[in-house]
């Protein structure tokens, strides 16, 4: 288990974060959350103001006692965000580097031979890192991170260098990675279809806090927070106020809603995720007038307005598969409950 309990002040930026995790952990938010500074933190990079970081039964930072780990005494896993191998290098000596000092040369070789089998790495050994691919390279980085045998790995935006084809690839391969790895792991994404992905535990930052963490479904199905709704995709967001135990009101649509819950009176806002809405659902049904459609690959995105919408709101949005419709209706399930 990770435990992080950190603060720490950057000019007029305040990384204030406290979470416990098992397993893989994604740290999503946008930039200039704080996810890549709570990283350098556990690693060592960066010392917090005051806290605690434990990964298991070893400190590696505590504010009180004036425990402070270095780098190397962390045994920390951390892939870079372009993975910061050697370009001079070729893959086998990249690799190579990552082996503890103590370790001869003589010995070092069948224990990288072993990581760029079990990696999908053999023969590439001779390969330099231009004349290796984005996966590959990821896949070089991690083996040379791997050989060390950390107590944690931190991947910081692991796909950010990736084009979208390759990046489906890398994600395949890296979840099959990190399978095997039987410890912690905590991942940076801006993005809520990578965390999703990869991670059993999702936490969402913002502005340098924890907005909310949870098991990954039960963060999607109910995100709790504007901030994390719309990191998680969802384009329909209005402030909203409780009407009944399971009844919502949002004035700027000019709707009312069933939700499949209690409603607490601290509701500030509900969401509606594009693909939420249907003709073919009876229950929070509206009448609709279409404004705009624009074509995609797999479907058409609606922009709507709902029947006595307020003027100055923006309207909703729709991922139709197809057809045109007057009325769309919402699961009960599918209204997103926000209180702050």
């Amino acid at each position: 288990m990770i435990d992080v309990q950190c603060y720490k002040r950057l000019g007029q930026f305040c990384l204030d974060v406290e979470f416990q995790a098992c397993g893989v952990l994604g740290l999503l938010g946008p930039s200039g959350s704080g996810k890549s500074k709570t990283l350098q933190c556990i690693a060592g990079i960066e010392r917090p103001d005051r806290g605690r970081i434990a990964v298991g039964n070893r400190v590696f930072f505590d504010g009180e006692t004036g425990v402070n780990l270095a780098v190397q005494e962390r045994r920390v896993g951390y892939l870079f965000q372009h993975y910061a191998l050697f370009p001079n290098m070729t893959a086998a000596e990249n690799i190579a580097c990552g082996v503890r000092r103590h370790v001869g040369r003589s010995e070092r070789r069948p224990i990288v031979a072993a990581m760029m089998e079990r990696l999908g790495l053999t023969g590439l050994e001779h390969h330099k890192p231009s004349q290796l691919s984005g996966g590959q390279q990821q896949r070089v980085a991690l083996a040379r991170i791997l050989v060390n045998e950390p107590d944690i790995l931190l991947l910081d935006e692991p796909f950010s260098a990736l084009d979208d084809a390759l990046k489906e690839q890398v994600m395949a391969e890296l979840t099959g990675v990190l399978r095997q790895f039987d410890k912690d792991v905590v991942v940076v994404t801006h993005s809520y279809e990578e965390a999703y992905r990869l991670c059993h535990t999702i936490a969402v930052l913002h502005d340098g806090r924890i907005d909310i963490i949870g098991e990954r479904d039960a963060v999607f199905a109910q995100p709790q927070s504007k901030t994390a709704a719309s990191l998680m995709g969802c384009r329909n967001i209005a402030p909203a106020r409780k009407t009944g135990r399971r009844t919502v009101f949002v004035p700027s649509w000019n709707c009312e809603f069933t939700a499949a819950c209690d409603v607490k009176d601290e509701l500030c806002a509900v969401g509606i995720r594009e693909r939420s809405f249907s003709p073919a659902v009876p229950v929070n049904s509206h009448a609709v007038s279409i404004t705009e459609e624009t074509k995609l690959p797999f479907g058409t995105l609606v922009a709507f307005r709902c029947d006595g919408q307020r003027p100055d709101a923006p309207p909703l949005v729709w991922l139709a598969e197809g057809g045109r419709a007057d009325t769309l209706g919402v699961r009960p399930e599918d209204i997103l409950l926000l209180y702050r």
